[in-house]
């Protein structure tokens, strides 16, 4: 462990990855204005170091070089080096990764540490993990940052023209906006949903090989593909199975906690057996709504079963007694990945009655070779029905020792010592969980997950909102940071599915306010599309405009598509106008590889065939049977907001939509309305 003899500038961080460096013998620095001006007055080359809580090698790079008194002193002697959580500082992982990515011809990664001039933080070399002395074919970090320092010192014209040359890529890289004579066609959706079958591992579900990752938004697509068709007369079943394969797949295997729920980040092979053991909100809450939908979509009780799990694993250790959710649980505990959620047949065997043993033996198939490093981690071999055949035991009774059991041993498990948790309070993160969140309550029928949501977005109004704009992270009662892109678009996604729940003006207004500082702050009036950071943000060497996803959802992506959804809600064209210039100015990206793009292709899904609005206005009970109605059928496209009776003074368009005799319905399919109606069949006919 680090010395608490050494304090460094991190100590009043609130990020817990920089107060896990804040006692390193390196003079680390936050990036900010004192270490940016440190650097060009002393003309030392600036070492900038990212990673985040939860990432393992990240805490191998800092036990072995950053908490090395050695090597330390080579750091401090020769760089001014800044600590970056990549959580905090997405802005700052977006432009170094892409740097990284250009000069070293091939992906990056965490640690991810680059070499930056100090007059304009420009990136001339870097790397990720390095190891303290030579081996796996790098060199030592010591000796590297010696020969970094001297090809600095030396090489001075080399690298501003190689920094100039930079430059001009990141120019480049910007989307040019819209081709002329550009027409939105379908073509890319089908093109993106072959592609996703050609990735596709038909033998164990996913796409690509190991390390293997869920990607939501892919699967949300195909989910989509499938639902499209099925509504059109031609169902596309491979897309289905694509979906249901793979959740079936994750939901068996151990990248998923099959005694305390939620999902780890990836797996290390391609059978989903064994996780990478962190544990982030990101990943949860889109897997939340993918579970929810394909629940809704395929009527599976397994994909049932796991969104409630995810969902109560989420308020029980993700969500902080103020309200808002915690970001990530590290992989490991006591010094070793995976401690916490291993077991070996005996504690097992202990802790339950022989007949629940005789469950859990056959389920998790335990008997032979335990299948990580000497102990089981938990993966399920045999389905309920399997069970209920080779024990001759109703699959009911199958079901409640295996309850009665997974509760002995989560009560067994939380004795344990724990995962580090980050507890810092990311808005973007909490727009998409606040999004599961309400649908799964409202879907599923759980009203204490809606609750859940509503208590975040609660504390997010009250905490992170200030002054009519948004911040981006929160801990231990400071909030800091100009929000970015993905904050806001998320935080809308978040915040109307809650409004598509229960109508709150309050909601309603927040997330009109946070439209309006995107088009304001964020926008590219010129060429479309959205910039990741405002205009008023800190300026940087670039200033990136996101388009492809990547573990969460493009935030391009999402604006576009909760533009098109709010604009045809109220009708306002400022919103479906931006929506628009973003898909036509991103489509030449998107043409590039289209399934790397899902996001944006379901805006482009619902600009080609336009969102169904349904309007509901009447008492609170007597508009339930109609809600059900409308939500009955998983329509990914079908927008339903119930507005009780005793709400006045609606916005724009929505202040038409009156109360006539008892519940009126109003369905409006893109700009075009149907008859209000006020009878249940008239409804119904309207609807199919």
């Amino acid at each position: 462990m680090t010395s608490t003899t050494h304090t460094n500038r991190l100590g009043n961080e609130t990020s817990p990855y920089l107060l896990q460096h804040a006692h390193n013998p390196v003079d680390w620095y936050p990036w900010g204005e004192e270490a940016l001006e440190r650097a060009k007055r002393e003309d030392k080359p600036i070492l900038v170091s990212i990673g985040y809580s939860a990432c393992h090698w990240c805490h191998v790079m800092e036990h072995e070089s950053f908490e090395d008194e050695n090597v330390a002193r080579v750091m401090n002697e020769l760089f001014v080096c800044i600590k970056v959580d990549r959580e905090e500082r997405p802005d700052l992982d977006k432009i170094y990764q892409t740097s990284h990515q250009i000069l070293a011809e091939r992906p990056g990664g965490w640690p991810l540490n680059m070499f930056l001039t100090p007059d304009d933080q420009m990136p001339f070399f870097g790397g990720t993990y390095f190891p303290k002395t030579p081996k796996y074919g790098m060199p030592g970090f010591p000796d590297l940052l010696r020969h970094v320092a001297e090809v600095y010192s030396t090489k001075r014209d080399a690298i501003r023209e190689q920094n100039d040359s930079l430059r001009n890529i990141f120019s480049r890289l910007q989307p040019q906006g819209p081709a002329p004579g550009l027409r939105l066609g379908p073509e890319l959706l089908e093109q993106a949903r072959n592609e996703l079958h050609r990735q596709f591992d038909a033998r164990f579900g996913g796409f690509g090989s190991a390390p293997k990752f869920p990607h939501p938004t892919s699967l949300e697509l195909c989910l989509h593909r499938w639902a499209h068709g099925t509504q059109h007369g031609s169902e596309d079943k491979e897309a289905l199975r694509m979906v249901q394969d793979t959740l079936t797949a994750m939901a068996h295997g151990g990248i998923f906690d099959q005694i305390g729920g939620g999902f780890c980040r990836y797996s290390v092979d391609e059978r989903w057996e064994i996780p990478h053991f962190e544990k982030m909100l990101y990943d949860n809450a889109q897997l939340l709504v993918l579970y929810t939908d394909a629940w809704q979509a395929t009527g599976e009780s397994l994909y049932r079963r796991v969104a409630i799990e995810t969902a109560e694993w989420t308020i029980r250790e993700m969500q902080s007694p103020e309200g808002g959710y915690y970001s990530a649980l590290d992989a490991d505990s006591e010094g070793h990945e995976g401690k916490f959620y291993v077991w070996s047949s005996d504690e097992i065997r202990q802790r339950l009655t022989p007949q629940e043993w005789d469950v859990v033996e056959k389920r998790f198939g335990l008997p032979g070779k335990p299948n990580f490093e000497g102990h089981w981690h938990l993966n399920i071999r045999a389905d309920l029905a399997t069970l209920a055949v080779r024990l001759q035991t109703p699959e009911t009774e199958i079901t409640a020792l295996l309850e009665s059991a997974t509760r002995k041993l989560l009560q067994a498990r939380d004795q344990r010592v724990r995962p580090g948790r980050d507890e810092k309070i990311l808005t973007s993160w909490n727009g998409l969980m606040i999004k599961g969140m309400a649908r799964a309550g409202r879907v599923l029928d759980r009203p204490d997950f809606i609750k859940s949501a509503e208590r975040a977005l609660i504390f997010i109004r009250a905490r992170l909102w200030r002054n009519q704009r948004l911040l981006a992270t929160y801990k231990d009662g400071k909030s800091h940071l100009s929000a970015y892109l993905d904050d806001h678009v998320f935080m809308i996604d978040g915040a109307f599915e809650l409004l598509r729940t229960r109508w709150q003006r309050e909601t309603f207004d927040f997330i009109r306010a946070l439209g309006d500082l995107v088009l304001e702050h964020f926008e590219d009036e010129n060429q479309g599309g959205f910039y990741f950071t405002g205009d008023d943000h800190e300026k940087l060497v670039y200033r990136p405009k996101a388009v492809a996803d990547e573990a969460i959802p493009s935030g391009n992506g999402v604006a576009a598509l909760v533009f098109l959804r709010f604009g045809h809600l109220l009708a306002d064209h400022n919103y479906l106008d931006a929506a628009e210039r973003t898909l036509q100015a991103l489509q030449s990206n998107i043409q590039q590889q289209p399934s790397a793009h899902a996001s944006l292709l379901m805006a482009l899904e619902e600009y080609l065939e336009p969102t169904q609005t349904v309007v509901l206005r009447g008492a609170v009970e007597q508009m339930k049977p109609w809600e059900l109605l409308a939500r009955r059928h998983y329509r990914p496209g079908r927008v339903v907001l119930a507005i009780p009776d005793n709400i006045e003074n609606l916005p724009g368009v929505l202040a038409e939509r009156k109360i006539r005799d008892g519940v009126t319905a109003y369905v409006c399919t893109g700009h075009a309305c149907s008859e209000p109606v006020t009878e249940l069949s008239q409804f119904e006919a309207i609807l199919k």
